[in-house]
């Protein structure tokens, strides 16, 4: 299957053309949830086991961290990522320091694979729960066959926190077995609309929705009924048929479309997924109806507006495309969590985190993303110590499930909003509507439309 890019992030990285964008989700998967260390006191889950999991020993809890390399996919992406391991390690080090999780030191290895195949992640799924034993994998496990999140959760039944992730591959492992600190694109788009209802955005409007087979899915059970629930007329649906690289059969089809649409006198598009929010086809749409209102489920389409920018293109053809987003580049940066983060990162390297919209440039068009990496490495560090803590002295996969299945509010989880319990996976919570400007910062940015919002009973 083919992988959706666009996890929040800022910076935004540069968006590959079509499918080879689903490796910059692995890039900008996280960066602007950022978190402090949990606490250490220990709670007993309910209905706990007495035999400690694999990779726990009475002092020790053994964690596997999944690393992408950069080198691998430096082609096609500008922000690039030094020395993970020892990002990593640094968070690491502070949870011991502060007395470990339950009094166990956390103890992690390294593997670092090239998504472009999936025999590399799959390599690393059996190259951490085989060879190393640990209890838990987390980082980016990314694997667009899907083969190595199971191999994770459902073959070796190990705990899998991964920074992309989609439902469909959380349903297929035990309820509780595998989360994530993000929010899966399923969710994202109920988000979305709910924020495009509460604010009466669309109201008046009549609305055509461009997927692609990917996302085909959600445009029928999510995106079609949540626009007819507001009230909205809609046109005809567009699902474009991309075959790797080749988008010649897609472009026709859009071509179709956009005919019909100018009959229907649509004046929004919703956007659902990532290849069919590419430049190539949003400047088409644009080109034939300027007056559209974009809504989109990602954010991946803030990378490829950024790329307009820098570009020259104007008017820019997403200028005001409506998403949902978290607190975003600056704001972020002031929260205490992400302040917590950063100082935990000094005090382990002496290094100095750069802002979330001044990252070092390394020349050529490529950045330093060292911003993303420390926050990925806090937000997993963060997620898995506080659910490790509160499954007690007892830690396994039975207490885990229960702790998490029963968690509920997680502390600094979605920056300001967070929480786990059955059924719902996902932590961040914290959203609100907000719109691409291109007159933000050096390249464009996001612009919050509304404050960010408790989204966890939307």
């Amino acid at each position: 299957m083919t992988r959706e890019c666009g996890h929040r992030g800022v910076p935004m990285a540069k968006r590959l053309p079509i499918v080879a964008c689903a490796l910059v989700v692995l890039v900008a998967a996280c960066g602007s949830s950022s978190h402090a260390s949990a606490p250490n006191q220990a709670t007993t889950a309910p209905g706990t086991s007495g035999t400690l999991g694999v990779g726990v020993t009475p002092t020790e809890i053994h964690v596997g961290v999944a690393l992408v390399d950069f080198n691998c996919i430096k082609p096609f992406v500008d922000g690039l990522r030094f020395n993970q391991d020892k990002v990593y390690q640094a968070f690491v080090d502070d949870v011991n320091q502060r007395g470990g999780i339950n009094g166990r030191k956390l103890v992690a290895t390294y593997k670092t694979y090239c998504p472009i195949q999936s025999a590399p992640a799959l390599a690393a799924c059996t190259s951490l729960t085989e060879d190393s034993d640990v209890f838990a994998v987390m980082g980016t496990l990314a694997d667009f066959s899907g083969d190595a999140q199971k191999c994770v959760t459902a073959q070796h039944k190990r705990v899998l926190l991964s920074q992309v992730v989609s439902q469909q591959e959380i349903s297929q492992a035990p309820p509780g077995l595998f989360i994530t600190p993000e929010v899966t694109p399923e969710r994202r788009a109920a988000i979305v609309l709910a924020l495009l209802k509460s604010q009466h955005t669309l109201d008046g409007k009549k609305i055509a929705v461009l997927g692609e087979q990917v996302t085909e899915e959600r445009v029928h059970k999510v995106i079609e009924p949540g626009l007819k629930a507001l009230g909205l007329k809609l046109g005809t649906t567009a699902i474009l048929s991309i075959s790797g690289t080749d988008t010649t059969a897609a472009q026709s089809q859009l071509d179709s479309f956009i005919e019909r649409w100018k009959t229907e006198d649509i004046n929004a598009l919703f956007m659902v997924g990532d290849q069919v929010s590419h430049t190539q086809f949003i400047q088409k749409v644009r080109a034939a109806l300027p007056n559209l209102q974009l809504v989109g489920d990602t954010d991946a389409f803030g990378g490829y507006a950024q790329d307009e920018n820098t570009a020259g293109v104007k008017p820019n053809p997403y200028e005001g495309a409506l998403t949902a987003e978290g607190l975003i580049g600056a704001q972020q940066d002031q929260t205490a969590n992400w302040k917590e983060c950063a100082a935990i990162y000094h005090k382990e390297t002496g290094k100095t985190v750069p802002g979330a919209n001044n990252p070092p440039p390394l020349g050529g068009g490529k950045y330093d993303d060292t911003h993303g990496a420390v926050n990925d490495a806090c937000e997993d560090i963060t997620m898995f110590a506080a659910v490790a803590t509160r499954a007690g002295k007892t830690l396994n996969d039975d207490t885990w499930q229960k702790t998490v299945n029963n968690y509920g509010s997680i502390p600094d989880m979605g920056v300001v909003y967070g929480s786990l319990h059955q059924g719902k996976y996902d932590a961040d919570d914290t959203f609100g509507l907000a719109a691409f400007d291109s007159s933000v910062g050096p390249k464009g940015d996001w612009r919050a439309v509304t404050p960010v919002i408790d989204v966890s009973s939307g």
